[in-house]
């Protein structure tokens, strides 16, 4: 079985409801995940527009996820550290958590949500950013899953 991450507010590929843009509540989508590597120890997200003006803009990084884990609900708190112990870093819109799409005017963006199995905790304080969580993962993915959302104004 492959690694593979979804969401039922919207397929791979597709469009990104309004609900977690910028222009509705701006919730974090719910995730689900099944197929993680034997050996996980724990989960980070990285979700980021490659297609944004200024290079590619960072809109959620969270790690630390426990590998029991198996999805994150719509609207996950913008907290520096949730109940289980995952952590979330800084975006590029200089804050904690989730924001979700919110594109110029024209072509529509793409938004890769990707998920990464590792097999050990990364030893980063709450806030990072995604080059200290890129750099601290180095060498401990076992697998990557990823899903693109679609969004345009």
């Amino acid at each position: 079985m492959s690694f593979q991450i979804i969401s039922p507010a919207f397929s791979n590929d597709a469009t990104i409801p309004k609900n977690y843009t910028c222009d509705g509540p701006d919730l974090s989508p719910p995730l689900s995940w099944t197929g993680a590597p034997s050996g996980t120890k724990i989960f980070a997200l990285i979700a980021d527009d490659p297609d944004a003006p200024a290079g590619t803009w960072l809109h959620w990084v969270l790690y630390n996820l426990p590998a029991t884990a198996k999805d994150l609900p719509e609207g996950v708190k913008k907290e520096e550290q949730l109940s289980d112990g995952t952590l979330q870093g800084r975006n590029d819109f200089r804050k904690i958590g989730y924001n979700g799409p919110c594109p110029p005017p024209g072509k529509p963006h793409r938004y890769f949500f990707k998920l990464y199995a590792l097999d050990s905790k990364l030893s980063l304080k709450p806030r990072a950013n995604k080059a200290e969580v890129e750099t601290a993962m180095k060498g401990h993915v076992l697998a990557q899953a990823e899903l693109i959302g679609k969004y345009g104004r």
